[in-house]
């Protein structure tokens, strides 16, 4: 067969052999592109097992435990990793006709990483200890008013004073702690445990082990998948997280590949980036603005000062120049990012240039502003602006601790430039209601409206969507004309991720720390697979 194959071939001249191979390899090339168009269409490209991730984190951790208070983006991190929400450990929940009695029923045979059964005993353990005030935990608030009792096992029951609107965001954001590890303790001991470094949890992945440099300085923590997972085990294996003590190190060992990705990468710093990679645009409930109080600078008891002050600065010009164009156009109380925010309350909104009123001659203003760098360099920008007013504007820079301590505890700044960070809903109550003027409250203007209080308390525990939705709008007219704060920016959160991560889907973020809500589904690898 081969051999008559050859002599057939053989009589043809050079031309027609020439013209017959051309005609063969053409054959073989689109049979090639069919086949593999036909495997493409036939299947599905699926997640994969497999990889290894670091991820790099400017700072240290310190209490990677749900119960305490931690300023660390660490501990933010890695107690969103490692240990799970009350609402994702929930088999379902019944809410009574007044809508103050909740019951939850847990999954069946949850367990923590160590083995041990997590129960409905670990739950009211956790919220107990929040609301213990020997913890003076910030998730207090959160939890008052509610009382906890245990069912049985596998059922818990929270009785609140008054109906909540947002009581399941609460359920969504808390964070279970084990009562077999942290419920012979004191409240008041808590901090002095080894088990806030080596945490016992229920999340996609459990701590491994940690390395420390000479200086006591915690240079690593190694997580691995945790086989008690209640749901589906994440795709890669192995999670590690690196501590810099500067973002100039974090990303030298990025384009090193050191590191797989990173979050907060200041915007100035994107061409330092020299690798090939992702840039991912988050978005926060947050904003930053300039509080003023007119206890200690009666001056702002005149609208239109404050009216001129926010329209003289131009925002624009901040975004641009401070963010790199990596930032929003803070309007208001409530972010465009949160169910409630109105955007048409702001459509027409004076702009900068609009024409001023009498300024009172030689007005001379202070303004705290926190040691970050870009709230100092939009200081100085707004300091220009507020020099073309005839506003003599001084500043005073310093750490943020001593700004939450003294400054913010003692309301002794004239004006304040600082960040209100949301949850995941519209509840902004501890932000303006009048109650919420001195400490621990955060109403940093010490504003006081009685509609504004009413509209508040309204929002709380209105159930209808549509009418909570009035209260919501009216509430953000208000604080638009009256000017208690000025508005200035909402920060894009930018991760660093390497190409070929997957499975990073999430837009809006109710913390950094959020970035890793859907960490189970992150992968690096994929698989071909036919589809049925």
């Amino acid at each position: 067969m081969f051999y008559l194959t050859y002599k057939i071939f053989s009589s043809f001249s050079r031309r027609e052999r020439q013209i017959l191979l051309g005609i063969f390899l053409t054959f073989l090339v689109s049979g090639f592109f069919v086949s593999l168009n036909a495997y493409y269409s036939a299947t599905k490209e699926q997640p994969a097992l497999g990889g290894r991730y670091l991820e790099g984190v400017i700072g240290q951790p310190t209490f990677i435990n749900p119960l305490l208070a931690s300023n660390s983006e660490a501990d933010a991190d890695l107690i969103e990793i490692i240990y799970s929400d009350l609402h994702d450990l929930i088999e379902k929940f019944e809410v009574s006709n007044d809508k103050k009695v909740w019951t939850l029923i847990l999954k069946n045979d949850l367990r923590w990483s160590d083995g041990k059964k997590l129960t409905a005993d670990d739950v009211v353990f956790t919220i107990e200890a929040l609301q213990d005030p020997d913890n003076r935990s910030p998730l207090a608030p959160a939890w008052q008013g509610a009382v906890i009792e245990k069912i049985n096992e596998n059922e818990v029951r929270f009785t609140l004073k008054a109906p909540y609107a947002f009581f399941a965001d609460n359920l969504k954001i808390l964070k279970i702690a084990p009562k077999h590890i942290f419920g012979g303790i004191p409240v008041a001991n808590l901090k002095l445990s080894a088990y806030n470094l080596e945490p016992v949890a229920s999340g996609p992945y459990k701590f491994n082990h940690l390395t420390t440099e000479k200086d006591g300085f915690i240079s690593e923590i190694f997580l691995t998948t945790n086989p008690y997972y209640h749901q589906k085990p994440p795709f890669i294996p192995e999670l590690v997280f690196k501590f810099y003590r500067n973002e100039q190190n974090l990303i030298r060992d990025f384009n090193l590949k050191k590191i797989s990705g990173f979050g907060g990468l200041n915007p100035e710093n994107t061409t330092d980036l020299q690798i090939h990679h992702q840039l991912v645009q988050l978005y926060l409930p947050r904003y930053y603005a300039i509080f003023l109080n007119s206890s200690l600078q009666p001056a702002f008891k005149d609208k239109t000062l404050r009216q001129a002050l926010d329209r003289a600065i131009n925002k624009k010009k901040l975004i641009k120049e401070v963010f790199a164009d990596y930032a929003a156009l803070a309007e208001g109380p409530i972010p465009p990012t949160l169910a409630g925010y109105d955007k048409s309350v702001y459509e027409n909104l004076n702009t900068p240039d609009t024409p001023n009123p009498q300024i009172p001659n030689n007005l001379e203003l202070h303004l705290v502003v926190p040691d970050i760098h870009f709230l100092i360099k939009s200081a100085k920008l707004i300091k220009e602006d507020w020099e073309k007013l005839g506003v003599k504007l001084t500043t005073t820079v310093l750490g943020i601790n001593d700004i939450n301590r003294n400054i913010i505890r003692n309301r002794e700044y004239p004006l304040l430039i600082f960040g209100n960070i949301l949850k995941s809903s519209p509840d902004i109550y501890a932000f303006w209601h009048s109650s919420e003027k001195f400490h621990p409250g955060l109403n940093l203007s010490l504003y006081e409206n009685g509609k504004i209080d009413k509209l508040l308390e309204q929002v709380r525990q209105e159930l209808d969507k549509e009418k909570r939705q009035l209260a919501l709008t009216e509430i953000q007219k208000i604080i638009r004309d009256e000017v208690p704060a000025i508005f200035l920016f909402n920060p894009t959160y930018l991760y660093v991720a390497p190409p070929e991560l997957q499975g990073f889907d999430n837009a809006f973020l109710a913390t950094p720390a959020h970035r890793f809500e859907n960490i189970a589904k992150w992968h690096l690898k994929t698989r071909r697979t036919f589809e049925n």
